[in-house]
């Protein structure tokens, strides 16, 4: 096991339970692709290639928007 897998296990431990099993799944998600990309729903694709085209200009969310996204998850 790497140092930075353990320095990250060890945040994750410090989480409540909940936070665990998410994080958990994503790794096993994560683990089991064998490195294939995930599939992309055709209806999907041109908000994905314009993120990426974003991603490219660095075009970026402000912190306060990245903060107003998740609060809206906590509804």
């Amino acid at each position: 096991m790497t140092r930075l897998l353990k320095k990250a296990l060890e945040a994750v431990r410090r989480l409540p339970p909940d936070s665990q099993d998410q994080i958990a799944l994503a790794m096993l998600s994560l683990s089991a692709s064998d490195g294939e990309p995930e599939k992309i729903d055709p209806a999907d694709l041109p908000a994905v290639l314009e993120g990426l085209a974003q991603m490219r200009r660095r075009e970026f969310a402000t912190d306060a928007e990245v903060e107003a996204a998740f609060r809206r998850f906590e509804r």
